[in-house]
């Protein structure tokens, strides 16, 4: 008999859930009070099951996208639907959700390991280390870490790798999707670059509406290569060349 809960990592659940509550605590005036948050789509969330589930989304800061994010799962959970206007939803926090996250990012302070323990799955990028670019086989080890978080419950992904808007999506997203067919969700998110630093953890300016949509579930041929569902999920999370393209040029050219 287990007398300690731990999750699929060794981790203590109720130190999870002590954790979440602290964060939610006090990041939530940033999002409710100082600045505010439009959120659709939750209602996508009453069918689906309780695992096997990879949100996508795009990117823009390292940590304000999950915690909004943890937010909304937690809010859901109570049934609350596209609000996060009642905290009491802080009293029971979701503890199932894990979000994958590059390993050295993960390891720059104490607050990142904090959010570590909270629910990362820490994967080291195979395309660039340190501000270098570099090339890395992909380790195996990370993807059955992934089949571990999706088997616990949902995992949140940014296929882009990068904060960067209109980045390439990387294939690693597409591995996962393939082998192990997880209920995809695409999100599309917006206002946290101008409201938060690049890590998302201090708050550079107030009045800003944050916009979070959750889409329907992706219908998805897991047969198909690629690059045809990589095409299909950065159209998904408006980040491929059909959304901005002169916004997208302007960058390159930078």
């Amino acid at each position: 008999m287990q007398v300690v809960k731990r999750d699929v990592f060794g981790n203590i659940v109720l130190i999870k859930r002590i954790l979440i509550s602290l964060i939610g605590m006090l990041t939530y005036p940033s999002f409710s009070w100082l600045n505010s948050t439009k959120i659709e789509g939750t209602e996508h969330f009453e069918k689906l099951p309780d695992r096997n589930i990879l949100f996508v989304s795009n990117h823009q800061t390292y940590f304000a996208d999950v915690i909004a994010y943890l937010h909304i799962f937690c809010s859901v959970k109570w049934k609350f639907r596209n609000s996060i206007s009642n905290p009491i939803y802080l009293l029971n926090p979701v503890t199932n959700t894990s979000f994958i996250a590059a390993q050295e990012t993960m390891k720059a302070g104490i607050l990142p390991k904090i959010f570590g323990y909270v629910g990362s799955v820490q994967v080291k990028r195979t395309w660039r280390e340190a501000g270098k670019d570099i090339k890395r086989k992909v380790d195996v080890n990370e993807f059955s870490n992934i089949e571990k978080a999706l088997q616990q419950g949902r995992v949140i992904t940014f296929p882009q790798g990068t904060t960067t808007p209109y980045a390439p999506g990387r294939r690693g997203t597409v591995h996962i999707i393939k082998h192990y067919q997880p209920i995809v969700i695409p999100v599309v998110i917006n206002g946290f670059r101008r409201a938060f630093d690049k890590k998302g953890l201090r708050l550079k300016k107030r009045g800003v509406q944050f916009s979070i949509k959750f889409k329907a579930p992706l219908q998805i041929d897991y047969s198909a290569d690629s690059d045809t569902i990589l095409a299909q999920i950065m159209e998904s999370i408006e980040q491929s060349d059909s959304f901005y393209p002169a916004a997208r040029a302007q960058l390159t050219e930078v």
